[in-house]
């Protein structure tokens, strides 16, 4: 398939692109899992693909790879009909527009694009495509986001075969960089100096094929959380006795330099926010500091008298005890927040706590919810060696009768506030695996697979840190953002989702997870800056409607969740 423009014209911008209209949008689990795709794009110049996964994983999927011309980037055309619910706007991800490299057409001059359509049976045939594909240059590495002074090294590979002797052409900072190529293979191994931090932008040519890869490199992951649990202390900690807000740690503006707060549901002074108190507290199991503990002894204050009912095990929206939109994923991230406490005082207070927390969740219908952030394995653990065996054993009762819900329902998930999103199949596939762990049954050892097969597309390839192993997401920006911009989130921190069922699944079920794991549980980390502040959302689409993008909101909201599980899984272990 081809376009050919020929026009008198001068390409600016995105005026010029070419809309892609396939099925990437959810519904129930009956129709999308078949009829639906998770739409991988790269937009790498000459060497350009879409990679269509069908969103059940069962084959064929639809490859669509660029033949003639060059793409610069992607926009997305969405709708924001609200004649239902608010939340419907969620379930769109919109139509792909492609864009060409600027171009300039004099009369009678054209430009073309061409493309291949093909079908393929997986991730592993995709790739086989691009390495028979002569000349394709296709990227890959063990990270695309690096920390400290570690290696940034990749590979590089010429589709096709070659009898050259000598490899691509690759640049850096505006470099020509060394490399170690194999003729045999065709493939070239690239190490990069360290100490450039940011965004580290690599291009690189091969014959008449240009492209580029993204890589990112940030502080030592400790320095790193040191500086963002400083800044949530500084900056982000409402300190007015005379406010409702009094120790709570709130959403802060980078552009205006101030905390905001208004009773929003994504906005107000709960919810996902409670996971910068579970940062704040896993850090200081490891790193004390009499400054950060004050700060967190106060934002436990206020989670105990605003947002829980430490009786009950009643878990509220926001404070003052305002339940006006009950909720049921609020409760295991208060939970979550105890089972910090415990560790790092040893109180068993917060263990009690978090018991009534995690049988009243259960309660109000737990039981059929597919939550985010259960934590069944450490809490298993952490009351068993406390000597609570009794509680231990009821909640795992409950947890079974979850995990078995989910089992029963296989891949016919429930729609919750997204019809159907990684964020329920993350968690699904990591609650299976985990009682497999705890229980050593067979039948949630073949559930797992089911579910991490459903999690597995909508994992990208691309050889750039906002992609690689990035789980899709399209609407997190709007919810939780400062610009209210609905369009591709890459990366965001629920993303690492994806890396908790894999890290849980390559102990038990398959060691082939690791790299993912790896991978998708340090994508986040680029949303947060070498100051300590952070971003929500990164915008990845060049625009949305028209509207500028590329570019990360204003506001530091609910994203460190990311950093706590890349602390989690990747250094403090």
């Amino acid at each position: 398939m081809f376009l050919r423009i020929q026009l008198k014209m001068d390409t600016l911008d995105t005026d010029v692109g070419i809309d892609v209209p396939l099925p990437d949008y959810y519904t129930k689990a009956s129709v999308g899992l078949t009829q639906c795709s998770n739409t991988h794009i790269w937009c790498g110049e000459t060497c350009s693909y879409l990679m269509a996964l069908r969103q059940g994983g069962q084959a064929p999927h639809l490859g669509l790879l660029l033949q003639q011309g060059s793409l610069k980037g992607y926009s997305i055309q969405r709708s924001y009909d609200f004649s239902g619910r608010e939340e419907e706007v969620s379930n769109t991800r919109g139509v792909i527009r492609l864009h060409p490299e600027n171009f300039k057409l004099q009369p009678g001059e054209s430009y073309t694009l061409s493309w291949k359509l093909f079908w393929f049976n997986g991730k592993k045939q995709f790739k086989e495509v691009l390495q028979r594909t002569p000349d394709y240059i296709d990227v890959t590495a063990d990270d695309f986001v690096v920390t400290g002074n570690q290696p940034l090294t990749f590979r590089i590979h010429v589709g096709g075969g070659t009898t050259s002797t000598v490899g691509p052409q690759v640049w850096w900072q505006h470099h020509l960089v060394a490399t170690d190529w194999d003729q045999a293979t065709a493939t070239a191994v690239v190490t990069l100096p360290a100490g450039v931090n940011g965004e580290n932008l690599v291009v690189i040519d091969w014959h008449e094929q240009h492209t580029h890869a993204l890589f990112f490199r940030t502080l030592p992951l400790v320095e790193l959380a040191s500086r963002r649990v400083h800044f949530i202390a500084e900056k982000q900690q409402c300190l007015n006795p005379e406010s409702v807000l009094n120790g709570a740690y709130l959403i802060y503006d980078n552009d205006e330099h101030q905390q905001y707060y208004i009773h929003v549901n994504d906005h107000n002074g709960g919810r996902e926010r409670v996971g910068m108190g579970v940062l704040m507290a896993y850090y200081l199991r490891h790193i004390p500091d009499k400054k950060l503990y004050k700060s967190l002894l106060a934002y436990i204050n206020y989670v105990t008298t605003n947002l829980v009912d430490v009786e009950t095990g009643t878990v509220y929206n926001d404070a003052p005890r305002n339940n006006d939109d009950p909720r049921l994923y609020n409760y295991p991230w208060v939970a979550q927040l105890f089972l910090e406490m415990f560790q790092l005082e040893n109180d068993q207070k917060y263990l009690e706590w978090c018991y009534r927390v995690m049988m009243h969740f259960y309660q109000i219908g737990g039981v059929e919810f597919y939550a985010i952030g259960i934590p069944m394995a450490e809490s298993m653990r952490l009351f068993r060696q406390a000597g609570r065996k009794e509680q231990a054993d009821q909640l795992l009762d409950c947890y079974r009768q979850n995990v078995d819900y989910i089992v029963k329902n296989g891949v016919n998930y429930p729609e919750s506030e997204v019809s159907y999103e990684q964020a329920i199949v993350g968690p699904a596939a990591l609650y299976v695996v985990d009682m497999y762990h705890l229980t050593g049954e067979e039948k949630y050892l073949a559930a797992a697979k089911v579910q991490l097969q459903s999690l597995a597309q909508f994992e990208g390839l691309q050889p750039d840190y906002h992609l690689n192993e990035v789980a899709l997401r399209h609407w997190d920006g709007y919810w939780f953002g400062k610009n209210r911009m609905l369009g591709d989130t890459f990366p965001h921190y629920w993303t690492a989702l994806s890396g908790l069922a894999f890290a849980h699944a390559q102990q038990v079920v398959e060691a082939s997870y690791e790299p993912l794991a790896h991978k998708s549980l340090r994508a986040p980390l680029s949303l947060f800056g070498e100051d300590g502040s952070a971003s929500c959302a990164m915008i990845y689409p060049l625009k949305v409607n028209g509207q500028a993008a590329h570019q990360l909101d204003p506001w530091a909201n609910d994203q460190d969740w990311g950093l706590y599980f890349a602390l989690k899984y990747c250094e403090f272990k």
